[in-house]
């Protein structure tokens, strides 16, 4: 069984940077699709940013897009989103999410993980 542990959250200042990883486990990491997603308080789950399994494609969010980089590690089994001029809008709950199909819509991945709260202030 698959299993995804993300660590890297916290609080930081608007325009502040934060480095998320997902550390996966139980199947073949190169096999997989894997995303970010993100969920606010009162909102529904929003896609963030998904790669490929060879990390040749990448999607973004327009709302994150030139902010925000995700990659993956093959080697150490692990994705990162590095999130650079953060704003008090991307507060919210971060999961890395895992799938043999991907995209940027969340029934297209079979894998979760519990999340990792982001807290940008003003």
């Amino acid at each position: 069984q698959v299993q995804l542990v993300e660590s890297g959250g916290g609080l930081v200042q608007a325009g502040g940077s934060l480095r998320l990883s997902c550390v996966f486990s139980g199947r073949t990491f190169s096999s997989y699709v894997m995303g970010w997603f993100r969920q606010a308080p009162g909102k529904e789950r929003e896609f963030v940013a998904t790669i490929s399994w060879s990390g040749h494609s990448r999607d973004y969010a327009d709302s994150v897009k030139g902010r925000f980089t995700i990659s993956r590690d093959n080697d150490r089994n692990t994705m990162f989103l590095q999130m650079n001029s953060l704003k008090p809008e991307d507060t919210a709950v971060y999961y890395c999410a895992a799938g043999l199909r991907g995209s940027d819509r969340d029934y297209r991945y079979d894998y979760w993980g519990q999340g990792t709260q982001v807290t940008v202030s003003s």
